[in-house]
């Protein structure tokens, strides 16, 4: 993998700049002094749940049991977190999960509230973990058993709070084969970083980019779009739109990742070899669009740490990488 990979990072300094999410549990009373002392807020921080012997359990640390402590800490100094509840079936779903995002809603509260939202995550499983492993995957009836119960939930929050305050991140619906929420739902889409709501982020920019496609494009041209096959259905719609567009044709290619052993998987987490393999010996037009999200910020290399350069060269194919709708119809078109 890309060697930077190997590092596991629980920083509260690359939390406060970057939104990365981390436990709380290997702060020392120096670090703890300095976040209130610099105002850093808002942090990131991963729950998961807050009956402290589950979350010891999960994070496999005794210390992850202070968490309730850690939360009265920001409330008290009057500094923020957004929170992430990561689901793994069978040790903090049901009425665990309930009594998490119950005991967080409390300290949703005053005008600076300690936790400001929630994301409820599916749990996301590779092939690279231990045979003893106690985590197992989210069913497609196991997802949309969490999708009732947290609605239910954010129906109280809303006459309660004022605010859904815990979001369930677009993997559910997707999992659990069922209709995306409105765009109205995500107030100020505040767990978007979460892939909370970026898929109908997404598709209201192209509905308004959109107006700006051309009738037709010439010379004609062929595109092959690789997406991972979470957003496969849900990108239907741009792709039908791309198409009417006369001498365009773009063909969707939504992969799972062979290299990770998952059998959905998002976009950002395909690999070079994923790609290497789904497309060697296809006719692939005009080129490849690639989501630029599936490389390292800046840099032209994969999760694998293949190159994209490599890449193209194996594929004999140009790989245009594509950020953002705008880029997206840009390439097409132009």
């Amino acid at each position: 993998m890309r060697q930077t990979l190997y590092l596991k990072d629980d920083d509260y300094r690359l939390s406060f700049l970057y939104g990365s999410y981390l436990t709380l549990t290997n702060l020392t009373q120096r670090e703890w002094n300095r976040i209130a002392q610099m105002r850093l807020s808002p942090l990131y921080v991963s729950v998961h749940a807050t009956e402290p012997e589950i979350r010891i359990r999960l994070l496999k640390n005794p210390r992850a049991g202070q968490i309730l402590e850690h939360l009265r800490w920001f409330q008290q100094h009057e500094l923020q977190i957004h929170a992430q509840v990561v689901v793994c079936p069978g040790i903090n779903d049901g009425e665990h999960l309930e009594r998490s995002l119950l005991n967080l809603a409390k300290f949703h509260q005053g005008d600076i509230p300690a936790v400001a939202s929630v994301a409820v995550v599916p749990v996301g499983l590779t092939r690279f973990r231990p045979v003893e492993d106690e985590l197992v995957p989210v069913t497609p009836a196991k997802a949309r058993e969490v999708i009732a119960q947290v609605q239910s939930l954010q129906s109280k929050f809303q006459h309660q709070l004022g605010s859904t305050f815990a979001w369930l991140a677009d993997e559910w619906f997707l999992i659990g084969g069922q209709d995306l929420p409105p765009e109205s739902h995500y107030e100020d889409y505040p767990q978007i970083g979460n892939g909370v709501g970026s898929i109908r982020q997404f598709l209201k920019e192209f509905q308004s980019a959109a107006k700006q496609l051309p009738v037709g494009v010439s010379p004609a041209r062929r595109f092959t779009w690789v997406v991972g096959n979470a957003v496969e259905q849900a990108f239907q719609p741009i792709l039908q739109r791309l198409n009417q567009v006369e001498g365009l044709e773009v063909e969707m290619v939504a992969l799972n990742s062979q290299y990770w052993g998952q059998e959905i998987t998002v976009t950002g987490l395909l690999t070079g070899q994923d790609l290497l393999q789904a497309l060697s010996g296809k006719d692939l037009g005009q080129g490849i669009l690639l989501p630029s999200l599936m490389l390292k910020h800046d840099d032209s290399r994969f999760l694998d740490d293949m190159r994209l350069e490599d890449l193209s060269q194996q594929l004999n194919a140009p790989i245009l990488t594509v950020n953002g709708i705008d880029q997206l119809i840009e390439t097409c078109t132009n």
